[in-house]
């Protein structure tokens, strides 16, 4: 097994002690790496005027691979008044540095798998037919487009003159928002390329074909957002006819979607849409497998590839004196990883390690005791952070 090196990212908040547990496991799993770890996240914004300093760009450069914990993001304001004195007559804006890394790096193709684990108590149920009660088997694979659309960053408050100037030349703004002043407008953009939007439907059948989904759907909203939504439609259906014509297309509007995935969850295979969308619906279905102490993801670009837990950084957790908050998120981000870079043997390893954990039901952390996150929950029964790594090492 060749010693690869990694790039640590801890961040934030719990971001450091679910990355520190998750090497503990990948350690022990018998993966050999060496961890550079690099600086990024909320304290460097305070201090340096920058959530997402070049040196740490110049690691994710030089090694391809990122593994990170979470990041604390504050509105504008919030994050101004944090900002050092002798920083604030700069001229700063803060930005989020994962949004940062994947548009610098173009990590456009985001993966967010959302399984079931057998015997989890967080696993989605609904009633069934003569007061039955179901427990239906989830797993949806999310592909979410992860550099433009509404999280594009093109966006103006009081936009300049000959941006405004544009807008006019279209007759629904020049209808419906001419006659405010400039002043009162905030317009943030939706933009789709062809390039890229075509790149994550292949993306997402190609992970269809691969890994034996039967459809693909498309999650929009087409019928309203013409343009855009619509766009990514008609470049699926022609994907789909010219190279994938035994993999069934679907198309859903995210609105209808969100009520569906609650109805019949286990319908669903590969879903595919633009930035919000498929953050929005992502989050949907983590819902169903016990939330997103269970959720994964992958931001892979042509050379660089950022994997990370979607969930924050939940500060206040952090400051308790035992950690509480459930690794699994983490951990399973990293088995995304080891497949990515073709270490699938400890990456299996490891998954049936983390499922054996959940279905014998010995080691629970809080939420999958359904407790409140308080400071007190280990008193009281629940796993701490380390000890379900421990269990899970155990298992190995």
């Amino acid at each position: 097994m060749t010693k690869r090196t990694i790039v640590s990212l801890p961040g934030d908040g719990i971001g450091r002690v679910v990355l520190e547990e998750t090497i503990r496991v990948l350690n022990a799993a018998g993966f050999e790496a060496e961890y550079i770890e690099a600086d990024i996240g909320w304290e460097y914004w305070k201090k340096e005027g920058n959530p997402l300093p070049d040196r740490t760009i110049k690691l994710l450069e030089k090694h391809k691979i990122g593994l990170f914990g979470a990041i604390t993001s504050k509105p504008k304001d919030a994050a101004f008044d944090e900002l050092s004195e002798d920083l604030k007559d700069k001229g700063l804006v803060y930005s989020s540095p994962i949004v940062g890394l994947r548009q610098h790096f173009n990590l456009d193709v985001c993966i967010r798998p959302c399984e079931t684990y057998t015997g989890n108590p967080l696993n989605f149920i609904r009633r069934g037919a003569e007061e039955s009660i179901e427990e239906p088997k989830v797993d949806v694979v999310i592909f979410r487009q992860n550099t433009e659309g509404l999280y594009g960053g093109v966006e103006w408050s009081d936009p300049p003159n000959d941006v405004y100037n544009a807008f006019l030349t279209h007759p629904k703004f020049k209808t419906n928002f001419g006659d405010t002043p400039k002043k009162e407008l905030s317009v943030s953009t939706r933009i789709f390329t062809k390039k890229a939007t075509g790149r994550i439907l292949r993306a997402a059948f190609d992970y269809a074909k691969m890994y034996g989904y039967k459809s693909v759907t498309v999650c929009e909203k087409p019928n309203v957002i013409r343009e855009t939504s619509g766009m990514m439609y008609k470049m699926a259906q022609q994907i789909q006819n010219d190279e994938y014509p035994d993999i069934e297309l679907w198309n859903t509007n995210i609105d209808a979607q969100m009520m569906w995935l609650t109805k019949n969850p286990e319908n669903y295979g590969v879903i595919v849409a633009g930035n919000m969308f498929g953050d929005i619906v992502s989050d949907g279905f983590a819902g169903l497998i016990g939330g997103l102490g269970f959720a994964c993801s992958a931001n892979l670009g042509e050379e660089v590839s950022v994997f990370e837990p979607t969930h924050g950084s939940a500060p206040k957790y952090a400051e308790y004196e035992t950690s509480i908050v459930n690794p699994i998120a983490m951990i399973a981000s990293a088995c995304m990883m080891l497949d990515h870079i073709d270490e699938k043997e400890v990456s299996e390893k490891i998954k049936k390690a983390i499922a054996d954990v959940v279905i014998e039901g010995k080691t629970r952390t809080y939420d999958m005791m359904k407790m409140t996150g308080r400071a007190d929950v280990v008193e009281k029964g629940a796993a701490s952070t380390r000890e379900m790594a421990d269990a899970i090492i155990n298992k190995l």
